[in-house]
Parts: structure tokens; sequence; C-alpha cells
């Protein structure tokens, strides 16, 4: 059974690597592995090496505590929230994101405003 540490760290990579559009096989390259490899950390199967993040850290241009991020709170807000406990696994959600930062900000602004509206109303 994989550690919850390594399924973070892996749905992080694989959120990181959907928002800036790059395919495993385009990462795999960049660090110098095979895209099963890159399948295989994602989904938590195996654990990713200090040296292995580092690479996977550069590539996808964050620093290595962004896979880290969120990692305490995952535990005390189990169960407390009305968002899924794997937004970034769901394509379309991914999806959203990536075509939210795509906006102007200023438009992008009043989406938000209006999101919040429309989620108040429900």
């Amino acid at each position: 059974m994989a550690h919850p540490v390594d399924v973070h760290v892996g749905k992080r990579i694989r959120h990181r690597r959907w928002l800036i559009g790059k395919t495993q096989q385009q990462l795999a390259e960049q660090v110098g592995i095979k895209f099963q490899q890159i399948q295989k950390y994602e989904t938590g199967a195996n654990r990713v090496s200090a040296s292995r993040l580092w690479d996977i850290s550069d590539a996808l241009e964050v620093p290595v505590s962004f896979f880290f991020e969120g990692l305490e709170e995952e535990g005390k807000t189990a169960g407390k929230s009305s968002v899924p406990d794997d937004l970034m696994g769901d394509k379309e959600a991914l999806d959203l994101v990536r075509s939210y930062y795509a906006i102007p900000e200023n438009q992008r602004r009043r989406l938000f405003d209006l999101a919040r509206v429309l989620s108040d109303a429900a």
C-alpha cells in the first residue's frame, strides 16, 4: 500500500504538470526517465527520491516545497469540505483552472465574483 505522503507528492506532480500543459512523456524526457515512471510517481505507487524530486521541480518550474504544500492540512480537514478530495485529479477541474488563468486578469476577477455569487445562491 502506498504511503500517504507519496500519494500526496504524486498528486502535486500531476497537478502541476497539468496546469502547465505538459504530458507525462514531455516531463519524463526532461527528467531523463521513461513516462511509465512518471505514471508510477503520480499514483504514489513508486516513491520519488530526493534527487529525482529536485529534477522534477526544476522541469515543472516550482520549488521542491510545492510538492509538500497542503500535506499537514490534508489530514485535519478530511471530510470537512464540499470540495472532492482529489479535485486536481479531475481532468475537468484542471481544464477549468487552466482556462480560468488564460482569461485576462480584470475579466478573471469579474468571473470569480460571479462564481462566488452563484455559489452563495445555490
